[in-house]
């Protein structure tokens, strides 16, 4: 794998970083500005809504530019948004800087994934990707339990301080390690949004929203599952989202891996498997052992979709890439988004903390029935899906991809 993938995934890794570490902060941010905990969550909720903004404005707006200096300028951004955090004064700056840091996640995995596909042969690319989102999971793993550690040791300020740091590593590593690319054609907006015309965007999306989405009613409601349920105590919920992260880690790089074999047949393992996983955990919740074990397998079958997903919009709109692109990253937020809620009516309707995990397991089932109609209306187009490796031979990947 090219090096310049390096760059990438440390981008992905403090975008992760700055998205999730929010949790762990909310209780020190919330006493120093005066606010409610409920209130201080809107830092979770503007952030969400600015990846499913941002995405497609910023991608429009990128079409101007080379992906390699629109990557640049997205990572400066981010940089300005966290650092804006970090010294904030009012509750309602903190807020401004999380909308400014979030309008560039959707955009830069948009973008990226696009450059890393590029990077290498054609019959890699899934894999390049995953490499990229790598660092995204990573963050679950290392950079969120030592963002909130410094948080709390240092102050949240610290923490956000920091992550703008890398964000200017970021910047630097794509600038040094990701060859000059051709800025792409000149592509109307009008010829972006016809790519929403394809059935088969649509239906990808459509899984991304749903298929990803099963993952957060369990990740959201975690630790009252599994201290109120389960019996573990408060400080077990840490090592408990360190397995999760390890899954998601592992499910990614297996996602890429596979996809680029047989991308339809990965995808349709990893929807069955996560339903499945998803169904049974209510029953899995009350031992211990059973639990700990469901935990990092929902976190490995969600992240083996991601790879698939993104590289089936991508295959799907070859001509016009980037608008969709950026999109099926907001439409990976608007189902973590809408699984929350789901997860949050089940359990205030009084069905108890394990509930959501139905709900997730309906949701995962639902994108499964989608990618089965996607690849029947393909068999029927004359175009049946199959492995990339039984194609004839792919041509040889661009100068700069063997250059890297």
């Amino acid at each position: 794998m090219p090096l310049a993938l390096l760059a990438l995934a440390i981008g992905a890794f403090g975008i992760g970083t700055t998205e999730f570490v929010i949790s762990g902060l909310l209780p020190g941010i919330a006493a120093e500005f005066g606010v409610s905990i409920p209130t201080a969550g809107f830092l979770t909720t503007g952030y969400a809504l600015g990846v499913v903004i941002g995405a497609p404005v910023l991608a429009i707006l990128g079409g101007r530019v080379s992906r390699k200096r629109m990557l640049m300028a997205l990572m400066g951004l981010f940089v300005a948004g966290n650092a804006l955090s970090a010294a904030a004064p009012v509750f309602s700056l903190m807020l401004a800087g999380r909308i400014v840091a979030s309008l560039a996640h959707g955009a830069f995995f948009g973008i990226g994934s696009i450059v890393a596909a590029e990077l290498v042969a054609p019959q890699k690319k899934a894999g390049a990707i995953a490499m990229m989102f790598t660092g995204l999971t990573t963050a679950n793993v290392v950079g969120v339990p030592l963002g909130t550690l410094l948080g709390q040791n240092a102050g949240w300020r610290a923490t956000f301080f920091v992550i703008a740091g890398l964000g200017l590593l970021a910047v630097f590593g794509i600038a040094a390690l990701v060859p000059p690319m051709p800025r792409p054609e000149r592509t109307r907006v009008a010829g972006e949004l016809a790519a929403f015309r394809n059935p088969q965007v649509l239906l990808a999306m459509g899984m991304t929203v749903l298929g990803f989405g099963g993952v957060f009613t369990m990740s959201t409601y975690i630790t009252p599952m599994m201290t109120d349920v389960t019996g573990y105590a408060p400080s077990s919920v840490t090592w408990l989202l360190v397995l999760f992260g390890l899954g998601m880690v592992a499910g990614n790089l297996i996602g890429g891996r596979f996809a680029d074999r047989a991308l339809m047949p990965m995808l349709y393992t990893a929807l069955s498997g996560l339903a499945i996983v998803l169904a049974l955990l209510p029953l899995a919740a009350h031992d211990k052992l059973a639990a700990a074990v469901a935990v990092p397998l929902i976190g490995g079958f969600g992240f083996a979709t991601v790879p698939p997903l993104q590289k089936r919009v991508l295959d799907q709109t070859a001509d016009a890439p980037t608008l969709a692109s950026a999109v099926n990253i907001g439409a990976f937020n608007l189902g973590n988004a809408m699984a929350a809620w789901l997860g949050g009516v089940v359990i205030a309707a009084g069905f108890g903390y394990t509930a959501p995990n139905w709900v997730g397991a309906a949701m995962t089932g639902t994108a499964l029935l989608l990618a089965l109609l996607s690849a029947t209306l393909e068999r029927r187009a004359g175009a049946a899906p199959r492995p990339e490796s039984a194609e004839p031979a792919a041509p040889a990947a661009p100068a700069y991809a063997r250059e890297a």
